[in-house]
């Protein structure tokens, strides 16, 4: 697979890299389409165009270290690099742009590049993590967006605190937001001021608390506009109401799958999806609703940071 110099501007090859960029793989898949677009991304399934990632770096190494990072155990760091490219020649393959951001801080979890921004179809939205050692992601991803040429629409302010695992469109113009203990009353109510529009907002169970905390999409995935990934037992009941109001077909996560990720499947485009190994009863569903399952490795850099597919691509641009 080629790495190119990204040029977001369109000007010619910076005297500093902002990025990389990974071409489609020539592996049988549409390569990307034209579009008069270059950025938006109000959906969770339709076709992915451009996504930014984030390699594991020496902060990701350290991870272990401190346990307010949360990961699980010390991090074989061959081992995740290994997997994350292993994903991002899954993800590539399958025909987007896949852009890297190359910048490195003593923060792990910026491998995780959905929980500090949001992308919609009027700008970029930096967010504000709730976890203490992210807060200097929502600036290093808006420098990204900028060199982009992506406007911002917005910033959410203090004391207001939002992810982006709080968060998924379920239509382009029905945008869900989970309350939980990173993403407190404040974020949500500034983040759906920006966004407007239909806007539901669900409690999320406080389960094991924050040591073990599960976002909203930790419990759903949007994989087609009719057919969504979920585990029940932790599932908002409104949001489980919604779901059955919009004749959403569900698939269920059995319980030893949802600590290996089970929940947690990017769509690369409608029934065609990414997710972690090891997860054979919900990799068997998706195959019976007629979806294309691809998989990788995903002990290191997913099961072990707790973060999927989803968590490590922000979505730029869908169609």
């Amino acid at each position: 697979m080629r790495v190119d110099p990204l040029d977001p501007g369109g000007h010619g090859v910076r005297s500093h890299r902002v990025g990389s960029v990974l071409r489609a793989a020539s592996r049988g898949y549409p390569s990307r389409m034209p579009t008069q677009r270059r950025y938006g991304a109000q959906s969770m399934s339709a076709p992915l165009r451009d996504v930014l990632v984030k390699r594991p770096g020496e902060a990701f190494r350290r991870a272990y270290d401190d346990p307010a990072h949360g990961f699980l155990e010390p991090v074989d760091f061959d081992v995740a690099r290994r997997e994350h490219e292993t994903f991002l020649d899954v993800l590539a393959g399958l025909g987007p742009t896949v852009h890297v951001l190359e910048t490195e801080t003593d923060d792990p979890d910026l491998v995780y590049t959905f929980d500090p921004l949001l992308v919609t179809d009027r700008g970029a939205i930096p967010l504000r993590p709730g976890k203490p050692n992210r807060s200097e992601e929502p600036a290093i991803l808006e420098a990204w967006t900028e060199a982009a040429g992506i406007p911002t629409l917005g910033r959410i302010e203090p004391p207001g605190t939002i992810e982006g695992g709080d968060t998924f469109w379920l239509r382009p113009d029905l945008f869900c937001i989970g309350r939980t203990l990173r993403s407190n009353a404040s974020g949500v109510f500034q983040l759906a001021d920006l966004i407007g529009g239909d806007i539901r907002v669900f409690d999320v169970p406080y389960w094991k608390g924050s040591a073990e905390l599960i976002h909203l999409m930790s419990v759903i995935s949007p994989v087609a506009d009719d057919l969504a990934v979920v585990y029940l037992p932790l599932l908002p009941a409104g949001l489980w109401e919604l779901l059955v109001d919009l004749d959403i077909r569900l698939i269920e996560v059995p319980e030893a799958e949802f600590p290996t990720l089970g929940c947690n499947v990017l769509a690369v485009r409608p029934g065609v999806v990414i997710m972690a190994e090891g997860n054979p009863v919900t990799a068997a569903a998706l195959a019976a609703a007629e979806c294309e399952v691809h998989t990788y490795p995903a002990t290191q850099i997913g099961i072990n940071g707790s973060g999927g597919p989803t968590c490590m691509t922000r979505p730029i641009l869908r169609d």
